[in-house]
């Protein structure tokens, strides 16, 4: 892989690119917070080479919403089945839009 190759992977919100260090700091928390969501199951880095927990921007953004659960008086178990159930609400509604789409209009044929 080149630097160029790198870099591109930069843009993909999947891209383990953060440090747990770099992504405490940038999400304004602990580094024992990411630690707890992550034993939670809300989020799951992934590891370096040297086995260090490395963090996407998908994985920060939901670190985040779950920070502002915690901020606002939930507790951290809490705010992450809070956050799971929003994710799969948002999926099902994802789904049904798509089932709309292709069924076309329905109803009873008209006579």
């Amino acid at each position: 892989m080149t630097a160029d190759d790198s870099f591109g992977r930069l843009d993909d919100d999947d891209y383990p690119a953060y440090t747990m260090g770099r992504a405490a700091e940038m999400l304004g928390t602990t580094q024992g917070f990411l630690r707890a969501i992550g034993e939670a199951r809300l989020i799951t880095p992934l590891r370096s080479a040297g086995g260090h927990r490395r963090y996407s921007r998908y994985q920060l953004r939901i670190a985040a919403r779950a920070r502002e659960l915690v901020d606002n008086g939930t507790p951290i178990e809490a705010a992450c089945r809070i956050i799971i159930l929003e994710d799969q609400l948002e999926e099902a509604q994802r789904i049904n839009a798509e089932h709309r789409r292709t069924a076309g209009p329905s109803g009873p044929p008209v006579s």
